[in-house]
């Protein structure tokens, strides 16, 4: 059985049609919030930056929500393939220990332990991160406005709730709640130029630093009443700030030119989170004609633990069963590895009969 489906945006696909596929033609690499889907990218991570992108020499911009956020992040590592293994090995062995009459963990307690393994994962690396010589990394946030300014016990869950009308309503209109918030690697003393056009969403657009690297990358992971809002990130306006799937779910973005590479878990590219229930806003637009989407065929999904891909149900799934859990998620990133296989096969033949229409 084919595990990977290719799908392309019309002016991806009259690329490939003229030249093929090569690494020299990849300007951007997309990387999703999802959670624990993102698992099943492991084995293309590893592959296009571990071997197929070091075969050129362009610069190229990452860019990357919650779990995206983390896999663009630890691209810009020096020894990227392994910290890719490690990240799959920590992901799939996170636990949290539950107090006497808890049903799940608290979020502080979710935050704390996760912030603990993001120092650990990148610690002493930053530096030599934020300056990749050829990657230009961006991490998406959610900044709240108003009364999701800070986080609050019923507060927070009204701003929220008041989010969700205005974005059922029009999508811009969550921009009164909610901004997206964009820390960008640094290039001569100014964030580097984002890929995409913020014409969409009300955006801020701020460096990338030492100083607030953890603090992004630990919001642009923080699931609303899952974990909590990081507060205050260094050279960022004031405020509360978010998961950047919330604003960003797929990273539905404006990308002007250059060939856009996503691998993905799925064909849709969902604009927000929010955007979830909301059908008519997972077609493809003109935003995304010139991406080329690496996603897994739906048939063989349904051969992985459960028929599905990993994700956050399985926390409740297995509850306290960590052994099951961990057999499960290997098993799901070890079939992963036909994704990778696959599309290393097909760069090697391009057929562009195997592209669909994203």
């Amino acid at each position: 059985m084919k595990a990977l489906r290719l799908y392309a945006g019309p002016k991806a696909l009259a690329h490939i049609q003229a030249h093929g596929l090569s690494p020299q033609h990849i300007a951007t690499v997309a990387g999703a919030a999802g959670g624990p889907k993102g698992l099943i990218l492991g084995p293309l991570d590893r592959f296009i930056f571990g071997q197929w992108l070091p075969q050129s020499n362009q610069k190229v911009d990452l860019v990357g929500a919650s779990i995206g956020a983390w896999r663009m992040a630890t691209a810009c590592l020096q020894r990227s393939v392994p910290a890719f293994e490690r990240l799959e090995r920590d992901y799939i062995a996170q636990h949290y220990e539950l107090q006497p009459g808890q049903k799940r963990p608290s979020a502080e307690q979710v935050s704390r332990q996760f912030g603990l393994s993001l120092l650990d994962f990148f610690g002493g690396q930053v530096q030599d991160l934020l300056h990749h010589p050829r990657y230009r990394l961006h991490v998406l946030t959610s900044r709240g406005r108003h009364v999701l300014a800070r986080e609050h016990r019923w507060r927070t869950p009204l701003g929220y709730a008041g989010a969700f009308v205005s974005n059922a309503l029009h999508r811009p209109a969550m921009g009164a709640w909610l901004e997206r918030v964009v820390f960008s690697s640094p290039l001569d003393s100014q964030p580097a130029p984002l890929p995409f056009g913020t014409g969409d969403f009300k955006t801020r657009h701020i460096g990338l630093s030492e100083a607030n690297f953890n603090p992004a990358l630990q919001a642009s992971c923080s699931i609303p009443f899952v974990l909590q809002a990081v507060h205050d990130i260094p050279g960022a306006p004031p405020g509360a700030y978010w998961d950047g799937g919330i604003t960003d779910y797929h990273l539905h973005l404006n990308y002007p030119s250059g060939i856009v590479l996503y691998p993905h878990f799925q064909r849709q590219v969902v604009p927000g989170w929010l955007d979830k229930a909301l059908k008519w806003r997972h077609k493809a637009t003109p935003f995304l004609d010139h991406m080329l989407l690496l996603a897994p065929d739906p048939a063989w999904v349904q051969s992985l633990p459960n028929r599905k891909l990993p994700d956050r149900t399985d926390f409740t799934r297995y509850a306290q069963d960590l052994p099951a859990r961990v057999a499960a998620w290997q098993c799901a990133a070890a079939a992963s590895q036909q994704l990778a296989d696959e599309f290393a096969q097909w760069l090697h033949r391009p057929d562009v009969g195997f592209v669909q229409p994203l």
